[in-house]
């Protein structure tokens, strides 16, 4: 008897071991795939998300997470500076891009997805009396930035599920048309967000100095941030202060996530 148990604890040891370096694996293969799973979902059309959660319902967490997103690219003065930067730290972002953009560059938006990113839309033009001249129009904006998103990742389809209004859907412009764009997002499965922490780059009038102070600022006693930045050549130079911006984040604590946790939690 004393016999069977020794073997049978050696058993027992040796499956309990079998079993960690199983469960490692596993969670070595998904996170070293999880982009490419989360787009071979965002390609297809075969799931629903549920646009009744609404994604910046994120921000209201007191979870310490912050989603870095860069509006308006991508461009040959700025993206690729990012994009070394976000490497370096091994910090995983969000590119809402613009669809005229990507045609001109391509080859950005494929290192952006194949570096780990999330590529969501922001529409064609970013010109707003486009957008807003009828519904078909507002529709043809995010099916073509799609339709360059997936020429550019080299697949016959490509939907992001997740659009950024230009000025933000909380701008007081457009405000009736904005109301009817949702039914046509829904119509997509397509949700929304916003933001609620930026470091106001846009406005093309802050030093690096002050920069960083915005961000610290908006990012005061908060716990998930959704940061809006720029990687277009016209504006504040983030890539100058995105190193010291993330420096500063992980030192309040900050855990950095991109919208691929969001659509992956949807299955």
């Amino acid at each position: 008897m004393k016999v069977l148990f020794i073997k049978n604890r050696k058993h027992l040891y040796c499956g309990i071991v079998l079993f960690f370096l199983l469960l490692i694996s596993i969670s070595t293969f998904f996170l070293h795939i999880s982009p490419s799973y989360a787009i071979e979902f965002a390609k297809n059309s075969f799931f629903n998300i549920d646009v009744t959660i609404s994604l910046n319902d994120i921000e209201k967490s007191d979870e310490k997470r912050a989603y870095l997103t860069f509006d308006d690219g991508p461009t040959t003065k700025a993206t690729a500076k990012i994009l070394d930067v976000l490497k370096e730290e091994n910090v995983k972002a969000t590119f809402f891009v613009v669809g005229k953009h990507v045609k001109e560059n391509p080859e950005l938006v494929k290192r952006e997805y194949e570096e780990g990113h999330y590529i969501a839309n922001h529409g064609y033009n970013h010109n707003n009396k486009i957008l807003y001249r009828n519904m078909e129009s507002f529709k043809n904006e995010i099916t073509s930035t799609d339709a360059e998103i997936a020429k550019a990742l080299g697949i016959d389809n490509y939907c992001s599920h997740i659009f950024r209004f230009p000025n933000g859907y909380m701008s007081h412009i457009y405000t009736s048309q904005k109301k009817e764009a949702l039914k046509v997002l829904s119509s997509l499965n397509y949700v929304y967000v916003d933001w609620n922490c930026l470091n106001k780059d846009s406005e093309r009038k802050y030093s690096d100095y002050q920069l960083i102070n915005n961000l610290k600022n908006t990012s005061k006693n908060k716990g998930t941030l959704i940061i809006l930045m720029h990687d277009t050549a016209d504006v504040n130079k983030t890539y100058n202060i995105l190193k010291e911006s993330i420096s500063y984040l992980k030192s309040e604590g900050y855990e950095f996530r991109n919208f691929y946790d969001f659509i992956n939690n949807q299955f």
